[in-house]
């Protein structure tokens, strides 16, 4: 009866994985980042070997992230005007030519810390694209009533990439080499440009009105900073997103000076973040809908900053990974309850603009955090940037504690219009 029960809690997730065109996506993209988290664990591994330097391995961090950040408004706006299909492959192609580049040059020795910091940048912009029709696409992929656990699939199946990618990363490096690392992530873009082939819309939603790009990004922004919900919910996220993210761009300095365990420990650490965020991603999954989650979210970014003190304090490897499995949990549960809280709310002419506002936080953000941080460690080493960080985040926790009625009064609810 207990077993009964347990899968009936995960029957919304059920659901979603029974139509075709989410399944298909679904798999594609699963495959796919996880080749993007070998290269992602392998870039790092490079940078460090090349470079022995956390600034440069906060510096290549932002160069990716700093031109999602950059062009994210952009794309916004071409993911609530064009076909979102369209738009996935258009990305993936261009991530795909990324792939490419750097495995030839890895293979041929030619590759130097300003050679991959080029690269990261059009990664970045690529990833921009991709990302916004990602966010946006999951509505038109299922009925409105499943959408709560199929936005959770989406993140679980990021988590499950970021566990078994970094995991596979480590062994490839270790054994083969870091061009095989490079060289696989090509054959993953390959086989979801073409599952992407197979994917149909279940549902469409009407397209923006077709204004100027500036005016279109404008009304993006503005929708977001007047909402009375997504305000809050985004203002919380970002310094979350800045100060306590940022870590795991620079955990291969944290294996290489803290732990001293090479690049095998890079795996570990990189793989328990991932690990405890899958772990959320299933708890996310099995809630069939938006009630109360907006206390869970509120709750979870102080579990984070809770988590991320215990890591900084510890020289004691096992402990770490807990630590890791923790903050990775809470970080999930916090960025994917938000990500659900706006879907739900949001105006859907204004969905991708809005959802490359969150993603400029989600993702953006951390680019920012890790070059500070990674420039702060080069004087403080490690741990004290980052332990000021969790401090950072903790004290935005306490900020939005008191505002969790307010927020959940608009945003657990059908989309809410903003104000002027």
């Amino acid at each position: 009866m207990a077993a009964l029960m347990s899968v009936r809690r995960f029957d919304g997730a059920l659901s979603v994985m029974r139509i075709a065109g989410y399944r298909n996506y679904t798999v594609g993209s699963t495959i796919s980042l996880m080749g993007t988290w070998i290269q992602r664990v392998a870039q790092g591994w490079l940078v460090w070997q090349i470079t022995e330097s956390p600034a440069w391995l906060g510096l290549i961090a932002f160069s990716t992230l700093g031109a999602l950040m950059v062009m994210s408004p952009i794309a916004g706006v071409a993911a609530d005007r064009i076909d979102r299909i369209k738009l996935s492959r258009i990305a993936q192609a261009m991530m795909m030519a990324q792939s490419i580049a750097l495995a030839v040059l890895v293979w041929g020795g030619w590759a130097d810390r300003w050679i991959v910091l080029a690269l990261a940048i059009y990664l970045g912009i690529g990833h921009a694209f991709h990302t916004s029709a990602r966010l946006a696409l999951v509505p038109n992929l299922v009925p409105a009533e499943l959408m709560a656990p199929a936005i959770a699939i989406n993140s679980v199946i990021y988590q499950l990439a970021t566990f078994i990618g970094p995991a596979v990363a480590g062994i490839i490096i270790v054994r083969f080499g870091v061009a095989w690392a490079f060289t696989l992530n090509i054959l993953t873009f390959a086989i979801f440009l073409a599952m992407l082939t197979r994917v149909r819309l279940l549902r469409h939603e009407s397209p923006a009105p077709r204004i100027g790009l500036g005016p279109a990004i404008v009304e993006g922004f503005r929708y977001a900073v007047v909402h009375p919900g997504i305000r809050p919910l985004l203002a919380a996220l970002l310094v979350g997103t800045f100060t306590v993210r940022a870590v795991t761009d620079l955990l291969p300095g944290f294996s290489a000076q803290v732990f001293a365990r090479g690049a095998e420990g890079l795996a570990w650490l990189t793989s328990m973040v991932g690990l405890g965020a899958m772990l959320g991603g299933l708890w996310m999954a099995q809630r069939p809908h938006v009630a109360g989650l907006t206390q869970v979210v509120v709750a979870c970014m102080g579990g984070v900053a809770a988590a991320m003190l215990l890591f900084v304090a510890t020289d004691f490897f096992p402990f770490a990974l807990v630590a890791l499995v923790a903050s990775g949990f809470a970080m999930l549960v916090n960025s994917t309850g938000t990500q659900t809280l706006v879907q739900s709310a949001v105006d859907g002419r204004m969905r991708g603009r809005v959802l490359s506002v969150f993603n400029i936080v989600l993702q953006g953000s951390p680019a920012i955090g890790s070059l500070a941080i990674g420039a702060v460690s080069e004087w403080l080493g490690l741990r004290w940037p980052v332990a000021i960080g969790a401090v950072l985040c903790g004290a935005a926790w306490l900020w939005i504690l008191p505002r969790r009625a307010a927020i959940a009064a608009v945003m657990e609810c059908d989309a809410v219009p903003a104000r002027s």
